[in-house]
């Protein structure tokens, strides 16, 4: 069961389910939060809401494909994971040491702690949706997709569902120096979630999501890659205890759980290229990287 988030024929933002059989149901539900709110209200899970719902409802006529799909939550804060994958400490190493692999850095030791690398990401005026724009940095000459799994949670910490994220990075801001990691993280547009939820109740193991990105430029394909969450050094849980941590968490956060695909060391993102990626289970969350627009202004 997916949840999303779309434009009705009248243009108006509708939240709705897709069954495994493709077919869509509309929610008498304002939004993601709403659907939560009222779950807690009755202490059931939300995917029992949905239930009832589908089996008193008329599918939506149209396709999941033909959907103006919209960011399926306004999350109201996105934290992410770092160095939580092997394929993501050497890629950092790198960036810290200019590729000299007998040097150690905080990266190594990261990875192997016991307290994992947990950053403020986002907020919902800086995250889109499907087929909308990510914007690349006007000061960084080295920019990546961070395609990554994202943990949807209750003000409890339970996982309530899982999602896509892209985590746009600028390696050589964060590779100069770690105390530039906001900077190397956090813009306008930098965040990019969806296609849609996959609710937790409806996934058998995921530890064995797969994921893959690609990346084309002028309709060529220049960068690809495929992993697997079973790759993931900590667990899920482990993670979002440490966010939780003296913290507040309110419902509809989003927890990015780390990266473990990385394009070539020598490869930047350039305006107009598109980034695809899939989860398995979860669809395919699409967006076209763009220079900033600051008024009317293009900035370089």
């Amino acid at each position: 069961m997916r949840i999303v988030r779309f434009l009705d024929g009248n243009n108006v933002p509708t939240l709705a389910a897709i069954t495994d059989n493709e077919k869509v149901y509309p929610l008498p539900f304002l939004d993601f939060l709403e659907l939560i709110s009222e779950a807690h209200r009755k202490a059931v899970k939300p995917l029992v809401l949905i239930q009832d719902v589908i089996e008193t409802t008329d599918p939506y006529i149209e396709k999941p494909t033909n959907l103006k799909l919209l960011v399926p939550i306004v999350a109201p804060e996105v934290w992410a994971s770092g160095v939580t994958y092997e394929r993501s400490k050497q890629a950092r190493n790198y960036e810290a040491t200019g590729g000299r692999e007998d040097a150690t850095t905080y990266y190594d030791k990261v990875y192997d702690a016991e307290r994992p690398e947990i950053f403020f990401k986002s907020t919902a005026a800086r995250t889109v949706g499907p087929n909308q724009e990510v914007y690349l940095r006007s000061d960084s000459k080295w920019q990546i997709p961070e395609p990554e799994l994202g943990l949807v949670l209750s003000k409890e910490g339970e996982i309530l569902g899982y999602t896509i994220g892209n985590d746009m990075s600028c390696r050589d801001i964060e590779g100069e120096n770690p105390l530039y990691l906001p900077q190397a993280k956090i813009w306008r547009n930098s965040c990019s979630i969806g296609p849609a939820i996959r609710l937790a109740e409806t996934v058998e193991d995921p530890y064995s999501f797969e994921i893959k990105c690609a990346i084309y430029r002028d309709g060529t394909k220049v960068v690809e890659g495929t992993a697997s969450t079973d790759q993931l050094k900590r667990k899920y849980d482990e993670l979002v205890s440490y966010l939780g941590r003296d913290n507040e968490i309110f419902d509809g956060t989003i927890l990015l759980t780390g990266t473990c695909i990385v394009p070539p060391d020598e490869f930047t993102l350039e305006n107009g290229d598109k980034i695809e990626i899939e989860i398995s289970d979860i669809g395919v969350l699409e967006n076209v990287a763009k220079t900033q627009v600051r008024g009317d202004v293009l900035t370089s």
